[in-house]
């Protein structure tokens, strides 16, 4: 019996690896690994604090709108107006500092456009049933015109130290933007992976008309995703904003698509159903690394847009062909 029991336990620890090794967050993670070391032999710079800050602190606007993203991803939403909401959310801030609002004012305002932003995206999505691409296309067109008018093409300068202190402040000699992003990724990990309202996007990703069916209210879930990402996008550009201490009218331009990058590397599709927030934070990491890499190794900056387009284009095939796999198993 006894061996039996040793015998069932170390076939359960052997598959137990094996169904670790298998998930997209430990090929990631090895990945950026084996990138670090050999940047480390690579470049005297890469393996210093200040080095590590920089990527952290680029990492962390990305990260925080990819936790939104991916669960967007996975009810089979998307929002390409995530870069102008995290730009308007800045502007909208900086005016309202400058015409007197206290800091907390500012902020609340700031988030409660980026909020509304998300709210129109998901019900024209979810109530009008307009094609995703189409609506956050759309909408971020609409927002960076917006922009222009409000701040008359000029970034709002001058911003009091009460608001910058969230994105210049320290804390163990750490600034405060990283200490957020690493906070808020632990939460959505945990809520997604453990409560039924986040499990919801999972079943309507998968099959939207079952999920109806079993009684989940798909357009409420729907809207609240949409809000959700447009909130996160609303929450890194007062980071950015802060730390620059101004809010630029081009700022966040083409980050969608590093996000969406991010999050389809970490192991979402863009059929929906499929994805973590975990995966999605080490996509974003891996796309931040590279991006230093890049710029330690001396690579100019068109080859590098370059190279992230190609590895856009290389990670929807594989989403493509593991979609296809999929449906032959069956």
């Amino acid at each position: 019996m006894s061996m039996d029991r040793e015998g069932n336990t170390g076939r359960s620890l052997v598959e137990r690896v094996k169904e670790v090794i298998a998930q997209r967050e430990f090929s990631l993670f090895l990945v950026l690994v084996l990138l670090s070391i050999f940047m480390t032999s690579s470049s005297p710079v890469f393996f210093t604090w200040a080095n590590a800050e920089a990527i952290l602190l680029a990492l962390s606007v990305d990260a925080i709108i990819a936790i939104g993203m991916v669960v967007l991803l996975i009810s089979g939403g998307l929002d390409l107006s995530v870069g102008s909401t995290l730009a308007l959310t800045g502007v909208v801030t900086g005016l309202m500092l400058n015409a007197g609002q206290p800091a907390w004012i500012a902020i609340l305002l700031g988030l409660i456009t980026a909020a509304l932003v998300g709210l129109g995206n998901g019900l024209l999505v979810a109530r009008l049933k307009i094609n995703p691409f189409i609506t956050t296309l759309g909408m971020a067109m609409m927002l960076r015109g917006l922009l222009l008018v409000l701040a008359k093409g000029k970034a709002v300068l001058n911003l009091p130290e009460s608001f910058t202190v969230i994105g210049q402040g320290r804390l163990f000699s750490v600034q405060y933007p990283i200490f957020v992003m690493l906070a808020l990724v632990i939460i959505g990990e945990i809520l997604v992976r453990n409560t039924r309202f986040f499990r919801q996007s999972y079943y309507i990703g998968g099959n939207e008309k079952a999920a109806r069916l079993s009684g989940i209210n798909v357009d409420l879930v729907k809207i609240f995703n949409y809000c959700l990402v447009a909130a996160l996008a609303g929450v890194a550009g007062l980071l950015i904003t802060a730390r620059f201490g101004s809010s630029s009218v081009t700022v966040g331009s083409g980050l969608e698509l590093r996000v969406i990058t991010a999050t389809i590397i970490g192991g979402a599709s863009l059929n929906g159903g499929e994805g973590s927030v975990l995966g999605a934070f080490l996509g974003a990491a891996f796309m931040a690394v590279l991006a230093n890499s890049l710029n330690l190794l001396g690579v100019d900056v068109y080859w590098q847009n370059l190279i992230t387009g190609l590895i856009l284009i290389v990670a929807v095939v594989i989403d493509v062909l593991n979609e296809k796999r999929k449906t032959e198993q069956k």
